[in-house]
């Protein structure tokens, strides 16, 4: 799509004909086919498609940890091309939040300690205040000192989604944030997750394999084959 230089700075996310090769045993493997994203600051993106479409390596790109072929990545108003990897790292520490399925918490660590780390990475002076306000944020303030053994599968995601949003990153990225959760509590979770967005404003791409999670966002990406589908817009405007 050759994107104008200038439009980075009006796009929280800008991917501009991006490709991604990796080598495997069995030869070359195209990942990613030439995507062309653009996304609004403050926008609410659901990523649909089938596994092993791409998903995951597209949010893995957005995010600076994992390096494209060709084309141009552009993140929070940062061009990725160019930038080393502890320049990446600082990148993500100032702008990007990231929920995973399996949470990814520290097992010993106690909820609230799980929380201040990336604030203290940062240079937070006041890491654990700012920790136990966003736990409370998520209703889990009668949790603080426990460890993730002892909380229940909602509540680790509570903890990791309080962790992704305790820096106030400009992007969040959640990775089917619901899929080890039961249809209950992951409700639960997502409505946290979307209160969450509302109240700050942070610029979301949720991807997951359930549409009616997909369909609480303004827009939807399907991605098939390491392309973008565009008729996913259509068909998400007459569900």
């Amino acid at each position: 799509m050759n994107q104008p230089e200038d439009a980075a700075t009006d796009a929280a996310i800008l991917l501009d004909d991006v490709h991604l090769k990796l080598t495997s045993a069995a030869g070359e493997v195209n990942i990613l086919r030439g995507i062309d994203l653009t996304v609004a600051a403050g926008e609410a993106i659901g990523v649909i498609g089938p596994s092993g479409g791409g998903k995951s390596t597209m949010m893995m790109v957005i995010a600076g940890l994992e390096k494209i072929t060709s084309g141009r990545v552009c993140t929070a108003g940062v061009d990725l091309n160019g930038l080393d990897e502890d320049a990446l790292a600082r990148f993500r520490r100032d702008h990007v939040g990231v929920v995973f399925q399996d949470f990814h918490l520290i097992p010993t660590m106690t909820a609230l300690e799980n929380v201040a780390v990336p604030l203290e990475f940062g240079g937070a002076g006041d890491a654990f205040e700012r920790a136990r306000r966003q736990l409370q944020a998520v209703g889990l303030d009668h949790r603080l000192e426990h460890y993730p053994g002892q909380l229940s599968g909602g509540e680790q995601q509570r903890v990791a989604l309080a962790r992704a949003f305790a820096t106030e990153p400009s992007i969040l990225l959640a990775d089917e944030p619901t899929g080890n959760l039961d249809g209950d509590t992951g409700a639960a979770v997502m409505d946290i997750l979307f209160d969450l967005h509302d109240r700050s404003g942070t610029t979301l791409l949720l991807i997951s394999h359930d549409m009616r999670l997909a369909q609480r966002c303004g827009r939807i990406v399907r991605l098939a084959d390491g392309r973008i589908d565009n008729t996913a817009a259509q068909e998400s405007a007459e569900a």
